[in-house]
């Protein structure tokens, strides 16, 4: 449980998390403009209800909770609501991992292209390693030797550009963009 401080906490949770909000709210409204505006709300709210002595459990599903309700708020308001958007926020664990889903291909693209390329194919794509190496025209051997450097190199990325929070049993309880890196959140600040 943590308790935020107005002053200094909101600044660093919100440039920690602003990038995934605001990328949050557009896959919803579907209009960037909105999206700043409708983040910039729950900047306020987050802001504004920081301070109420309640404890967090999880800062991130809460901010992002705070996003969500924003967003079903406003779509309500303008008669867009539709049935693709639930009411109730996903389970913290589903939440996270589909976050984790939407920084692995922006991070594969950070890899080195031998690298990323027979990955992505084997991994993203779905083909079988033998199908990668005849269409990359390297050896099985070859193959698997570069998808499992990719897999260490992308894990070494992970760590690097992320915020992991993971529960006792090590399962993904929240992932959010380090300030520190650059790549992935010019990636994120292009969506948005």
């Amino acid at each position: 449980m943590t308790k935020i401080n107005k002053y200094t906490d909101v600044s660093t949770l919100w440039s920690d998390y602003k990038n995934g909000l605001e990328f949050y709210i557009l896959k919803k409204v579907k209009n960037k403009e909105i999206a700043k505006d409708l983040s910039h709300e729950v900047l306020l709210k987050i802001y504004n209800s920081c301070c109420s002595n309640t404890e967090i459990k999880n800062i991130r599903s809460w901010m992002f909770q705070i996003a969500h309700n924003t967003t079903i708020d406003y779509l309500k308001k303008e008669n867009k609501f539709t049935n693709d958007i639930p009411e109730v926020f996903e389970k913290d664990e589903e939440n996270a991992y589909k976050d984790g889903a939407d920084f692995i291909k922006p991070l594969i693209q950070l890899l080195p292209e031998k690298y990323a390329i027979p990955l992505r194919l084997s991994d993203i794509d779905g083909l079988k390693q033998a199908n990668v190496s005849i269409h990359l025209n390297l050896s099985l051997t070859a193959t698997k030797s570069r998808i499992q450097r990719a897999r260490k190199l992308l894990k070494e990325k992970i760590v690097e550009c992320c915020n992991l929070e993971l529960d006792e049993k090590g399962n993904l309880i929240s992932l959010g963009i380090k300030q520190s890196c650059s790549p992935l959140q010019k990636h994120f600040k292009k969506k948005s």
